[in-house]
């Protein structure tokens, strides 16, 4: 696993809060939340080469430790270069078992972008 381990850097995951803006309204903002590692790996297959000269978002497959259990709609930024990343496959399905020597997760995920409510 040291080739995966080498690869993962420090990313966040993004926590969504609201608060109420004064007018029966919410204003939300999107904070840091947990560090944790990340190895990110682009798709590079015909499908998703394709899927992006239709107008997707690049997509991605992390991998994070068994123990992160990263959900749909989740959100990662990933600290070298401030870029966010959206889950879009449920964490829960995709692990390798305990007895194996491997201790991985993967999620897919497209690039993304947050905007903040003023």
């Amino acid at each position: 696993m040291s080739l995966v381990k080498d690869a993962m850097e420090k990313s966040y995951i993004i926590d969504k809060t609201t608060t109420p803006d004064g007018y029966g309204g919410v204003i939300t903002k999107y904070v840091e939340g947990a560090e944790i590692l990340v190895a990110y790996s682009f798709n590079t297959s015909t499908e998703a080469r394709v899927a992006a000269m239709q107008g997707t978002d690049n997509r991605f497959t992390l991998l994070t430790k068994r123990s992160v259990i990263l959900r749909y709609n989740d959100i990662v930024k990933r600290d070298r270069d401030g870029k966010y990343f959206r889950v879009t496959s449920d964490g829960d399905d995709n692990r390798t078992p305990k007895a194996a020597g491997l201790d991985l997760r993967a999620v897919e995920a497209e690039e993304w972008e947050i905007t903040q409510d003023e």
